[in-house]
């Protein structure tokens, strides 16, 4: 019996006047638009992956205010995905700062621009977090535990 084991991910909606935090990479053998976003690895919360991620694939450092959703995702090579997106807000930007392999870099788009760029999203998730986010989804991240 094959075991199901989804892959838990992170990502973060960044929105600075009227702008979203967008990450140029390769992936997929072409060039692709995500949030800033990754794997959660071992012995880091979930808040602590969102920041990184965000760091290493924009350079930017930002605080996390709120989760804009949960999701479930089958990519199709029937890999499935855990996403946990999270709303957070610019800091600053690390001009030195050197990304993470495979990213070309980060972008700032509004949703129409983002609409016009619909060939290049990661996957559908991509205008769906915006959209949440958009819409007003936003859960305190009281309801987020640490481990015992």
């Amino acid at each position: 019996m094959t075991r199901f084991t989804p892959h838990i991910t992170v990502a973060t909606v960044v929105e600075k006047e009227g702008r979203f935090l967008f990450v140029e990479e390769h992936a997929e053998k072409r060039k692709v638009l995500n949030q800033p976003a990754g794997h959660l690895e071992m012995d880091e919360s979930l808040i602590q992956a969102a920041i990184r991620e965000t760091l290493e694939e924009t350079g930017w450092d930002v605080e996390i205010s709120h989760i804009v959703g949960i999701y479930l995702y089958t990519a199709a090579n029937n890999v499935t995905y855990q996403r946990i997106c999270f709303a957070g807000q610019a800091l600053a930007k690390r001009e030195s700062y050197v990304l993470d392999e495979g990213i070309i870099g980060p972008v700032w788009l509004s949703r129409d621009e983002l609409l016009d760029k619909r060939d290049m999203w990661r996957s559908p998730l991509v205008l769906r977090s915006i959209d949440d986010y958009l819409n007003g989804c936003r859960a305190s991240l009281d309801i987020l535990k640490e481990p015992l």
